[in-house]
This record gives C-alpha cells, structure tokens and sequence, in this order.
C-alpha cells in the first residue's frame, strides 16, 4: 500500500455536462480515476456489498432478476420519497467514501482524480480534495445529451438537475473549469492542459 499521501483532484459536473468523457481523459494520460459511480455500480451489482441491505430495507421487488439493484425502480422510489434516498445513501454512502479513500492511497499516479458527481454538495469529499475542477454546459445542451443517451424526458431530466447543486455554484467553487460545450477534441485539449498543471501542483505539494 502507499504511504504518501496522494495529491487529489476532485472533478465534478452536473449530469450530462461531459464529467466521464473528461475522466476519460485523464485517464488516457495515465492518472488513476476513481469514479464514485464506477465504485456505487459495483456495490449494487449481483453479489455487490451493498446489496444483502438494500433487500432486507427496501424488498426483493427493488432486486433485478440478474440479482443486482432495480436502478429504474430504485430511481423512481428516491425522487418521489425523501425518506427513501436517505435510507439509501445511509446504507452507500459509508461504503463509496470508504471503498474511494482506499483506491486513492493506493494510487501511484502523480495525481488521482477523485471524480463525484454530488463534490459541491459533499462536505467530506470536498475536504479530501487539494483542487476542484468542474466540468460544465449550458443546461439546456445537459438536459439533450441525457435525453440522447437514456431516453429521459427534459423534465425527468431537470428533476434530476434540480437534486444537484446549481450551475452556479459549482462555478463559485471551481479551481478549474473545463468548458465541454464543444466538441470531443475541445474537451481533451482542456484536459490536456489542466494534466501538466497538475503533476507540476502535485510535485511542489510533494515538496513542501
């Protein structure tokens, strides 16, 4: 296990502002990404740790036929009962926050990207992070590309936006933006750039 204290770089953005794609990218230049999605995918996968818990709260109706959790039904169940999502991340949230900790201390990148979709609004996250860089589009052009790619209406869409911090105040607490309002290229020559930066703020704080 590593040691040293890894520099981390929490990366952030509203749904379909791109925050995958820009994870890719980096990823592509050789930094570690831990994807708290990726990790919360794991946990309610068949035979996934979190899923014994989620059967015995909330029901075998709420267990797909493959043995993983009904993202579609669990969707819906959390948007319309508060009590439910908060059921829901008291059971994941302890495990990502855990499970991410550990891959982060694992990683021999010189840097790791820390990539939380829910950064802005997660006190514990935001203080592991030494740099936040927010990944950001016009709503209108986040509200397309989730329509495009799950066939969601613009209002599922919007209720979902609606759960997450405001536009503006990622913004306010950007260290870096990536503007992914442009093409595929734009976006990995943005990352690009913020990559050297990173491994240069990394190596000073490795210093100090």
């Amino acid at each position: 296990m590593n040691t040293r204290r890894p520099y981390i770089v929490g990366l952030t953005g509203g749904i379909g502002s791109g925050k995958s794609a820009a994870a890719d990218g980096f990823a592509a230049h050789g930094i570690t990404v831990v994807d708290t999605d990726v990790i919360a995918h794991a946990l309610t996968s068949p035979d996934g740790a979190a899923i014994p818990t989620i059967r015995r709260l909330f029901g075998e109706h709420m267990i797909a036929a493959d043995g993983s959790m009904d993202r579609a039904r669990m969707r819906a169940l959390v948007f319309s009962a508060p009590e439910s999502r908060r059921q829901l991340e008291a059971i994941l949230h302890p495990m990502i926050q855990a499970l991410s900790a550990q891959l982060c201390a694992d990683a021999t990148s010189p840097y790791v990207i820390l990539a939380v979709p829910l950064l802005i609004e997660s006190g514990r996250y935001r203080e592991r992070c030494d740099r936040i860089c927010v990944v950001d589009c016009p709503e209108a052009l986040q509200i397309e590309r989730v329509g495009r790619r799950s066939g969601l209406s613009a209002s599922q869409v919007q209720a979902i936006m609606q759960a997450q911090a405001p536009r503006a105040e990622r913004l306010a607490a950007a260290d870096d933006v990536i503007d992914n309002s442009g093409s595929l290229d734009d976006l990995r020559k943005q990352v690009g750039i913020l990559n050297e930066g990173y491994i240069s703020q990394a190596l000073l704080a490795r210093q100090a």
